[in-house]
C-alpha cells in the first residue's frame, strides 16, 4: 500500500493528459464527424470525392503511424512545426472524426425521404429540418456506435506515448522499469477499467433518456 500510495501521484498527473487528449478528440472529432457525413451526402462529387479520400487514408493507416507523420513528418517537410500535446489531439480528431463521420452517414441514410417532404410541407428550413427533425434521430440511432467509439477512443490515447507525452501508460511504464514491479501497470490496468467502466453506464444512460424518440 505505501509503494501504491507512493507511485499513484504520477499515475494521477498522466491520468489528466490522457483525459485532456480525450476530451479534446470527443470535442472536436464529433462535430466534425457530423459535416463530413453531410459533405458525404452532397450533390458535388467532387466534394463527395474529397471527403472518401479524407476517410479512406484516415481509416486505412494506423492511427501510431499518423500520429508520428503528424509530430514528425510535418516538421521535417518544413511544413509546420506542432508541440506534443497539439499535435496529438489533432491527429486524434482527424482519426475519430473520419470513424464518426461513417457512423453518421448510416445515421442519415436510416432517415426516410418521407420526413424531409413533411417537413418541407409544414415550412421548415433546410436548417430547420436538420437541427429539429433529422439530428434528433441521427443521434438516438447511432449513440451506442458512437458509445463503442469512445470507449476505443479511452484505450487508444495511450498511443500518444510515441511523441513523448506524459500520459497514464508512459507514467506506468517509467515506474515499472524504475522499480522493476508490475504493480504500476496493474494500477494503470484498474485506472482504464475505471475509465471505460464510467463512460460505458453514462453512455447507457443517455441512450435511456433518449427514448422518447422511440
Amino acid at each position: 500500500m505505501h509503494y501504491i500510495l507512493e507511485i499513484m501521484p504520477s499515475l494521477l498527473d498522466g491520468l489528466k493528459m490522457t483525459l485532456g487528449v480525450f476530451g479534446l478528440t470527443l470535442i472536436g472529432a464529433i462535430p466534425l464527424g457530423v459535416v463530413i457525413a453531410l459533405a458525404m451526402q452532397s450533390k458535388l462529387v467532387v466534394l463527395r470525392s474529397i471527403t472518401n479520400m479524407y476517410i479512406t487514408v484516415m481509416r486505412g493507416t494506423p492511427l501510431l503511424l499518423q500520429i508520428v507523420f503528424v509530430y514528425y513528418g510535418l516538421s521535417l517537410a518544413n511544413i509546420v512545426t506542432l508541440p506534443r500535446f497539439e499535435a496529438a489531439v489533432f491527429t486524434f480528431i482527424l482519426n475519430y472524426a473520419a470513424y464518426f463521420a461513417e457512423i453518421f452517414r448510416g445515421g442519415f441514410q436510416s432517415i426516410s425521404q418521407g420526413q424531409y417532404d413533411g417537413a418541407r410541407v409544414l415550412g421548415f428550413s433546410k436548417g430547420k429540418t436538420l437541427r429539429y427533425i433529422v439530428l434528433p434521430q441521427v443521434v438516438k440511432t447511432v449513440m451506442p456506435s458512437v458509445g463503442n467509439e469512445v470507449i476505443n477512443l479511452v484505450k487508444d490515447s495511450s498511443l500518444v506515448y510515441v511523441i513523448g507525452l506524459g500520459d497514464l501508460m508512459r507514467a506506468g511504464n517509467i515506474a515499472a522499469a524504475r522499480d522493476v514491479s508490475l504493480v504500476p501497470y496493474l494500477l494503470v490496468g484498474a485506472l482504464y477499467l475505471c475509465l471505460t467502466v464510467l463512460l460505458t453506464y453514462g453512455m447507457r444512460y443517455i441512450e435511456k433518456r433518449m427514448n422518447y424518440y422511440r
